[in-house]
């Protein structure tokens, strides 16, 4: 399975800040937004990966994440001029997917729990379609909600429905097989303009292929497009991170367990920004797992 990130966007909501700065780079906690994404595909097992950006940010991404090759990763990157839709990502990308399976996840949202990566790696490993996953929310008529039947594959979709079917709304992370990418060319417009994610996931959900994994208990799901968000983002990560003594996202350490990179690769990393306590986290944590 391929992995993409979609990081493109003005980020128009976080305006000031992003005048200056994609999204996707700023911080939450103490490590890029950028970070929670890219874990979330790694702990999928998924080691190519295309970034998406508008041109003028690819520079600061290729700054900071390079080719991928230290964390054991492949990393490349396209450009989207103009935010055309996050289906847009499936032409864009169709040179990266090739003849595989595809996962995308938008670079502005945070998963966390307990099992995560068995999930993913199991989900990947069964997929017949596509598996989509719901979260649980007390306000979904501000999302795009999914109704399944007794199995769990999706019944209806509805996006920011007045009178919602169900409470899940689907979250920025998808599973497709390699139909996704006759599926996206075959898409028309909306009235924006864009190619909506909600109408290739309609096309997979008429072939009874469309399923909704439900992330419940034990698990976060964050947006982090307003600044309220992003605030309350940072302060979730930055609460569970002191009270369990662990990082999320530690994408160095993610690459270690994983077994994408040893630890004396992880130490050695975790030593280049040693005068921070993320890099002493890196390093401890390399120790720890080399003993």
């Amino acid at each position: 399975m391929r992995g993409i990130i979609l990081a493109g966007g003005t980020g128009t909501r976080l305006h000031p800040a992003t005048l200056a700065v994609s999204k996707q780079l700023l911080p939450v906690g103490d490590k890029p937004m950028i970070y929670y994404p890219l874990s979330v595909l790694m702990l999928a097992g998924i080691r190519d990966i295309l970034v998406i950006t508008v041109p003028g940010d690819m520079p600061q991404f290729r700054k900071l994440l390079g080719d991928g090759a230290h964390l054991g990763l492949n990393i490349t990157y396209a450009r989207q001029d103009q935010p055309r839709g996050i289906a847009e990502a499936f032409l864009i990308g169709a040179d990266h997917v090739g003849p595989d399976n595809v996962a995308l996840v938008l670079g502005d949202n945070i998963f966390h729990g307990n099992s995560f990566s068995d999930l993913l790696e199991r989900e990947s490993r069964n997929l017949r379609g596509c598996t989509l996953f719901g979260y649980p929310v007390t306000d979904p008529e501000r999302y795009g909600v999914g109704e399944t039947d007794a199995e769990g594959y999706l019944v209806s979709i509805e996006e920011k429905p007045a009178h919602p079917r169900s409470n899940r709304a689907i979250t920025g992370l998808y599973f497709y097989d390699n139909d996704v990418l006759g599926l996206a060319k075959e898409l028309r417009p909306s009235e924006r303009g864009e190619l909506e994610i909600t109408d290739l996931n309609l096309a997979y959900m008429k072939r009874g292929q469309a399923k909704l994994i439900d992330l419940g208990r034990g698990f976060a799901w964050l947006d982090t497009g307003t600044p309220e968000s992003l605030l309350q983002a940072s302060m979730y990560v930055r609460t569970l991170e002191e009270r369990q003594g662990v990082r999320i996202a530690c994408v160095e350490e993610v690459a270690l367990r994983m077994g994408f990179i040893g630890a004396e690769e992880c130490h050695r990393l975790g030593a280049k920004i040693g005068n921070s306590s993320y890099g002493q986290y890196v390093m401890a944590i390399a120790d720890e797992l080399a003993a």
